[in-house]
């Protein structure tokens, strides 16, 4: 992976975070959304943070030819260094907000069996089966949920050998249940796409008008409603009524995304796109937050309304709110996404896995 391909892959995370941040400030109407939903690419954003998910993971276990403990304390410092607070401020705020504003919190019953809620959501067992579990205020959290048990599965069958790689697989696989088995294969596509990066000899002007059609047919894609269309195909063509599909019930439509998604990036791999050092290093500092961005501006749109009379119409009412969400993220980033190279070198520690 070429630093310009791996810095294109950073812009895309942090452009998609955006999305995911747009879609969330039309769906909880903070602006006045037009008829046809192009602002509304959050589910699109999603397949692409799972492709790139992949990609990633399947990159860094090749090149850093990492143990077992160095991956687990990788992923680990990943997650949790962000999670863990957010979690905090998410139950914090679902306590205190009630008194404040008089208004129910959506999943403020959480509260009153935290020993139950908060290990399942540092499990990231909100999405088994049939749970439909996300810690208050951030309904985005559903996907990791998916992404973890698929950092886990990776784990197992990239390192473990024989017979106890086949039964630890097959005990995960059946312990996640159907939901996540329906999207284990987006997730997967990112790890074919390193690992066939290049079966797309093409040059780069080529790959560049690929790169801007598959963009073309995304935004084809929601202006016709595709998504809808294959949503309800999907729900049709599901033979187990009595099984709620929950999140994963776009599943067809996310294989189509994804299938554009993969496209793209093999596309950008030949691109051979190119940034100014300054604009690079704009790129790197802000993927370096999009993970923050993507769970923390759902406490920022929880708080704002029950603390102030938004006006939808007003371009100054959603300006504020942008500013609060970028300078929550700044902040909370700096202390929580910032810290991942410390909290792993401690784990690694930890594991004794430390290396001069």
């Amino acid at each position: 992976m070429d630093r310009h391909f791996s810095l294109y892959l950073d812009l895309l995370r942090f452009c998609a975070a955006v999305l995911v941040v747009l879609a969330h400030y039309g769906q909880q109407r903070f602006f006045i959304p037009s008829g046809n939903h192009l602002y509304d690419f959050g589910r699109e954003a999603v397949i692409v943070f799972f492709v790139l998910s992949g990609l990633v993971i399947a990159h860094t276990t090749a090149v850093k030819k990492a143990s077992l403990k160095e991956y687990i304390a990788a992923r680990c410092a990943r997650m949790y260094v962000t999670v863990i607070p957010m979690l905090v401020l998410s139950f914090l705020l679902a306590a205190l907000l009630p008194a404040q504003a008089g208004t129910a919190v959506a999943g403020a019953y959480q509260l009153a069996k935290l020993y139950i809620y908060i290990p399942l959501h540092l499990l990231f067992m909100g999405e088994l089966w049939q749970l439909a579990e996300v810690p208050p205020f951030l309904a985005q959290y559903w996907s990791l949920s998916y992404e973890v048990w698929y950092y886990v599965l990776f784990g197992i069958v990239f390192y473990l050998r024989g017979a106890l790689r086949t039964v630890l697989a097959a005990a995960v696989l059946l312990l996640i249940g159907p939901k996540l088995w329906l999207l284990l294969p987006v997730w997967l596509a990112g790890v074919w796409v390193y690992r066939h990066q290049q079966c797309l000899p093409v040059a780069p002007p080529v790959a560049r008008a690929g790169c801007v059609a598959t963009v073309a047919l995304l935004v084809a894609w929601k202006w016709f409603a595709l998504d809808i269309a294959l949503r309800a195909l999907g729900r049709e063509l599901w033979p187990f009524p009595g099984f709620s599909l929950g999140s994963a019930d776009r599943y067809l439509a996310d294989y189509a995304v994804c299938l554009l998604v993969c496209l793209h990036f093999l596309c950008a791999r030949q691109a051979q796109f190119s940034f100014p050092p300054a604009v690079a290093g704009v790129i790197r500092t802000l993927a370096g937050y999009s993970f923050t961005l993507y769970l923390v501006h759902g406490l920022v749109l929880g708080v704002w309304p029950r603390l102030f009379a938004h006006d939808p119409a007003s371009a100054l009412d959603i300006a504020l709110l942008t500013i609060c969400v970028a300078g929550a993220t700044l902040v909370i980033g700096n202390v929580t996404e910032q810290r991942k190279p410390g909290l792993q070198r401690r784990l690694n520690v930890v594991f004794g896995t430390q290396r001069s």
